[in-house]
């Protein structure tokens, strides 16, 4: 599949999902993929990290963190499409992951996430304030000020939907004029 997209295409992009060792990074990326997202695989082999930033380069390597804000205020780390929990907190794993050599990381709040009330804006903000490599946010957009929001309250790099996309609720186009038109800097 990762190979007939790269045929079709004229854009960058990312392939995740099923990612767990090595072997399937070289795989992706010889199929035509420009990076690889990894989340449970990172967790459960950190230095996978390591070794696709070594071997390919940081630029290659994102690190998807899906995150939950528990009763308890805190935000942990999920794995198995966000089926288990673990014990790792979100801003301590994201540290390890930006020093182990990742890219990007994919910030999902399963709180948010699906629900279309915007996206965790003061935990992206946390995360980048305290990264030095650019964040997505991932989980909970719903119309186009929710972007906004993201790109300003949340301080994120870029900011990822689904369904409201897919389902027509927002035209690709009409978001990039609006955050254009609300000083984001965006490729029209």
């Amino acid at each position: 599949m990762v190979g007939k997209v790269a045929q079709v295409i004229n854009i960058p992009f990312t392939v995740g999902g099923g990612i767990n060792a090595f072997e399937d990074v070289e795989r992706q990326l010889f199929a035509g993929a420009d990076k690889v997202s990894i989340n449970s695989a990172a967790i459960r082999t950190p230095n996978l990290i390591d070794k696709i930033s070594a071997s390919f380069g940081s630029q290659v390597c994102v690190c998807a963190i899906d995150a939950r804000m528990e009763a308890d205020g805190q935000w942990y780390c999920y794995v198995k499409g966000g089926r288990e929990r673990t014990d790792l907190k979100l801003l301590d794993w994201a540290t390890e992951v930006a020093d182990r050599g990742a890219g990007e990381i994919l910030f999902t709040s399963m709180n948010h996430d699906g629900v279309k009330q915007g996206f965790a804006n003061e935990a992206l903000a946390r995360l980048a304030d305290e990264l030095s490599i650019p964040v997505i946010a991932s989980g909970g957009a719903g119309n186009m000020q929710h972007f906004r929001d993201a790109f300003t309250l949340g301080k994120a790099d870029a900011a990822l939907a689904a369904s409201v996309f897919h389902f027509g609720e927002i035209a690709i186009p009409d978001l990039k004029k609006y955050l254009r038109n609300e000083g984001i800097n965006v490729r029209i």
